[in-house]
């Protein structure tokens, strides 16, 4: 852990508490109404055969448990609900241009830990129906937009709420890819890269993570079952307080079948394709979806100008 020289918290644990509460009240209500999106309950843990379970990076183990009244059938504690909330998109008859959003949390016992990462993840996961033409680039903005919108509706609120916050989310955020960033820091690490454009532009929608960029390398890990890797990216905003680039959302335009197929030779996991929630995309039984996730510890440390994640969940 680091605490940067000369760092006082405004608020004491108390005052941060209500704090908490207020920056989680606002965003949820204008993430809801930006993106038409209802809020559902959602599940703790999932049966690992049924291929719900984001897989992340693909190396990270989830927390598993036997339940003694189905003969110790053994569940995971999901990662996040990524595929869980197309699966119930359909099955609660949600239409095109309609959505859901849920309180997710988790366990991630592989994370490695620091001031912004926690083994403990909370987050909005929100999902929306999209039609199958609108799986384009200018779709995937066009929601960043909305996200970055609830983002920036929160700031204000808040610094009203509080007069030690003061604005510093740009008005607009900057698209960019992973290939151009590259391409403009060769010798530069990814998250260096992230940094150096997250400085630069205050707030960016870093695009295209999963697959491999000219140096044969991908930017991140991505699991290739749930995002279309041309179609995702990540909001990244620079954070002063710590002088970091601070990812507060994940998201992305679903993969049909074309790309799930694609990316799980890439991936070189084709067997999940007889999974049940990846045959019913390759069957074309689910919903043509968009969805993400955003932290909610990150966005009550970056609203509330905190140090280290420990400061906003305990």
């Amino acid at each position: 852990m680091k605490v940067p020289e000369g760092y006082q918290s405004a608020l004491d644990v108390r005052e941060t508490e209500v704090a908490i509460k207020k920056v989680k009240d606002f965003f949820e209500r204008a993430l809801a109404t930006n993106l038409n999106l209802t809020r559902v309950s959602a599940p703790l843990f999932v049966a690992p055969e049924t291929g719900l379970n984001d897989d992340l990076n693909g190396v990270e183990r989830p927390v598993s448990f036997g339940i003694r009244e189905q003969n110790d059938r053994v569940v995971q504690i999901v990662h996040s609900l990524a595929k869980w909330k197309r699966h119930a998109l359909k099955r609660y008859g949600f239409s095109v241009g309609e959505g859901l959003y849920t309180d997710m949390n988790a366990i991630r016992r592989d994370e490695d830990t620091d001031n912004i990462h926690s083994i403990f993840v909370d987050q909005w996961d929100w999902e929306r129906i999209i039609e199958k033409a609108q799986r384009n680039e200018e779709t995937l903005k066009e929601i960043v937009c909305k996200v970055y919108q609830s983002l920036q509706e929160t700031e204000d609120y808040m610094s009203v709420q509080y007069s030690y916050i003061k604005k510093t989310l740009p008005r607009d955020i900057t698209f960019v890819s992973t290939y151009e960033l590259e391409e403009k820091y060769p010798d530069k690490t990814p998250k260096e890269r992230e940094y150096l454009a997250a400085k630069e532009h205050g707030a960016i929608f870093l695009m295209k993570i999963g697959d491999k960029l000219a140096s044969g390398k991908p930017h991140d890990g991505r699991a290739p079952d749930y995002d279309d890797w041309s179609l995702n990216g990540d909001i990244i905003v620079y954070y002063q307080v710590l002088d970091i680039a601070l990812e507060l959302s994940s998201m992305g335009i679903r993969v049909d079948k074309k790309a799930l197929l694609s990316q799980l030779k890439k991936a070189d996991c084709e067997e999940r394709k007889d999974l049940p929630f990846q045959k019913a995309i390759i069957n074309e039984e689910l919903p043509y979806t968009i969805g993400g996730g955003i932290g909610q510890s990150r966005i009550c440390m970056f609203f509330l100008r905190k140090a280290h994640i420990g400061e906003v969940q305990v």
